[in-house]
């Protein structure tokens, strides 16, 4: 379906998720596209209809001021200034804070910008694409069963049916229960084509020793891509590699005006020699429409608001080199977490919450003795888009008792600490 489009010229601001995101929830389609994208790429946008020059504090970027192309800013296209050090125009570019988001509809409105994007539409477009793109070949998904993994396994149903194959990896680096899990929601639920593989003594050999958080992330993405293709090696004629890459996935990995925060296993730590066409969906979307598409598919639920998961799983919980000891003592504090938290109705509040064990010890007293032992550190955060985050203020009587669990329940542990830190300038995982 043909579709109206603004483009958001990222002049080095960090407000330009959250206005792609308004600009969407006004019903239009928008991305996020480098400063000095060139006219004539731009004129090859299908459907573009409007941009919004946005600038910010990150105007020069390692040292040199990012320019408006003078061609570009000539073109006879409806244009809007947010933060910019120049007008469009004739129009100020006032800041995107001291306008609560109006601007955007009246943006909308002034240039006669059709509003026709929403889920339903998106869904269809998809699944066209993905039967254009795959034809009657056949696609192999990870399915983790985490959002992301689960709402591109339900487009890939509906689109190309029995041609997908499901691969769900247990690394080691899972929740507490969750392998058996993603079985019984998927295979016995949902009735896709699922194999199971144990491959937690391959991870874990492959992270030890290993510190560097980057390193972690890209053993971890390329020795997924190595169980895939093994797994691949046993099926006939698997020609594409389902992965559930979103937007913010993408602008996190790196960007012209804006550099590295972290790599993601599915952006920048897939291998060169990679034998498989990738098919991911859900690039286009943050992850509340993610959601969004995850309801009008028809997934539960449950399901669907699924607490976050990062696809190193708790290899980026266990802050360090992994240790079989330190990953336990992860799992069973966050177990502890998710059912206290459950009790206490934050589930249902709280966007994403979980707990880490760096690699250092401290003194403290167990049975009248000195022992040396671990922290856990309690992480709670509420986030629309992962973007930015903010901290959720959890009452200390629920705090006392997670804390009174933790340290009699999890061996090893001998203190429990909140991290009241938003993003930015902290990231939500530690890792």
């Amino acid at each position: 379906m043909a579709r109206d489009v603004i483009a958001i010229l990222d002049f080095g601001s960090s407000d330009n998720s959250g206005i792609a995101r308004a600009v969407r929830k006004a019903g239009v389609y928008s991305e996020i596209i480098v400063h000095d994208t060139t006219l004539a790429e731009l004129k090859n946008i299908p459907g573009l209809k409007g941009l919004i020059y946005n600038g910010g504090p990150n105007r020069a970027f390692e040292g040199q001021e990012l320019i408006a192309d003078p061609d570009v800013l000539a073109w006879d296209i409806p244009k809007l200034a947010v933060g910019c050090p120049f007008t469009v125009s004739g129009v100020n570019a006032p800041s995107w804070n001291s306008r609560e988001r109006e601007m955007i509809d009246s943006f909308i409105d002034e240039a006669q910008i059709t509003r026709n994007w929403s889920m339903e539409g998106f869904i269809e477009d998809q699944i066209a694409a993905l039967r254009a793109q795959i034809g009657d070949k056949k696609v192999l998904l990870a399915l983790s069963g985490g959002v992301d993994s689960s709402v591109v396994a339900a487009l890939l149903l509906r689109a190309i049916g029995d041609q997908l194959t499901c691969v769900h990896v247990n690394h080691g680096l899972l929740r507490k229960g969750e392998p058996e899990q993603v079985i019984r929601v998927f295979k016995q639920e949902m009735g896709a084509n699922l194999i199971y593989v144990d491959a937690v003594d391959r991870f874990l050999n492959k992270l030890a020793g290993v510190s560097d958080p980057e390193k972690k992330r890209k053993i971890i993405g390329a020795e997924f891509i190595r169980v895939f293709e093994e797994e691949a090696r046993k099926l006939s004629d698997i020609t594409f590699l389902g992965q559930g890459t979103i937007y913010p996935d993408i602008l996190e990995s790196g960007t012209k005006t804006a550099k590295n925060i972290k790599s993601h296993h599915n952006v920048g730590g897939l291998p060169e020699d990679l034998k498989f066409e990738l098919v991911e969906p859900l690039k286009q979307l943050f992850k509340d429409e993610v959601r969004a598409v995850g309801e009008a598919l028809g997934l539960p639920h449950s399901m669907v608001y699924r607490q976050p998961f990062p696809g190193p799983g708790l290899g980026v919980r266990c802050v360090g080199a992994i240790t079989r000891e330190r990953l336990e003592q992860v799992r069973e504090s966050d177990a502890i977490l998710r059912e206290e938290f459950a009790n206490a109705h934050l589930d249902q509040t709280v966007w994403q919450y979980f707990t880490i064990v760096p690699d250092i010890r401290s003194t403290g007293v167990r049975n009248h003795e000195r022992c040396w032992e671990r922290p856990v550190i309690i992480r709670a955060v509420n986030t629309q888009d992962a973007i930015t985050a903010s901290i959720e203020e959890i009452p200390y009587a629920i705090l006392h008792k997670i804390t009174n669990r933790i340290v009699n329940e999890v061996p090893g542990v001998n203190r429990v600490l909140y991290d009241l830190s938003p993003k930015p300038v902290a990231t939500i995982e530690w890792e």
